[in-house]
């Protein structure tokens, strides 16, 4: 009998400022939810379908995700759909999908608006910096 694979990736944009906190023990755990919106045009009109995405990472992972991830930035996450359930503040018991992250990486531009260095001057880099010269160059 073949083994079942449970894997998920998708890339979206964080819906708010991601969650994070500590487990009695001191484990970092972060939840976020992102946006992955489909665009597709039907009869010459745009289409638009948004999924949200909730996810869950833990230890390192969850403090990088906690500490960089803003809301509204653009991310690949990668992971294994889990389900599970727990009772709201009413004590009615709610079953929720989340991918647990396995893997995550920011895309797209710095994000600025959190960059303390932002109003600095960025030197473009030149072939004198790593010790090159137009001599070393075959073209």
């Amino acid at each position: 009998m073949a083994r079942g694979m449970n894997h998920c990736t998708f890339i979206g944009n964080v819906g708010a400022d991601p969650e994070l906190r500590y487990t009695q023990s001191g484990v970092a755990v972060c939840n976020f939810n992102i946006a992955c919106t489909e665009i597709w045009t039907k009869d010459g009109q745009r289409q638009e379908r948004t999924e949200w995405v909730r996810c869950v990472t833990w230890r390192a992972l969850a403090e990088i995700a906690g500490e960089h991830l803003r809301k509204g930035k653009q991310v690949y996450v990668a992971g294994k759909l889990q389900t599970r359930e727990y009772d709201d503040r009413d004590g009615v018991t709610r079953k929720v999908a989340e991918v647990v992250l396995s893997d995550m990486t920011m895309l797209g531009s710095r994000d600025d608006a959190h960059d303390p260095n932002r109003d600095a001057p960025h030197p473009e880099p030149s072939n004198q910096d790593a010790g090159v010269t137009d001599d070393d160059i075959p073209f």
